[in-house]
């Protein structure tokens, strides 16, 4: 249902829309450093979270698939909290397939 960068939707479905979404990670204590056990924890909370609201964009939207074209993922730090996260910005294609789109 989603695609990344280079990987392609069907042949058959046509695009709809371009759309971007915002997701956050959850939270952790300290500062996160690219590649340390940490980012990979919040790396796989964020990519849970965009699938999320991916799929809740496709069934508002009306698609079938998404084609994340462009990302950007930025990590932030709280200092009265000492916490830590990222946040990701993902810009994304909708591809309906003919079928399914609703009639005009």
């Amino acid at each position: 249902m989603i695609y990344w960068h280079r990987q392609l939707p069907p042949a058959s479905a046509d695009p709809v829309g371009e759309h971007t979404v915002e997701a956050v990670s959850a939270r952790v204590q300290g500062r996160l450093a690219h590649g340390d056990a940490m980012w990979g924890s919040c790396y796989q909370s964020l990519m849970d979270a965009l699938e999320t609201r991916v799929r809740q964009e496709l069934a508002r939207l009306g698609g079938d698939y998404a084609h994340v074209r462009t990302e950007s993922i930025d990590s932030k730090h709280d200092a009265h909290t000492d916490e830590g996260w990222l946040h990701g910005r993902f810009d994304y294609v909708i591809y309906a397939e003919p079928s399914n789109r609703p009639a005009r």
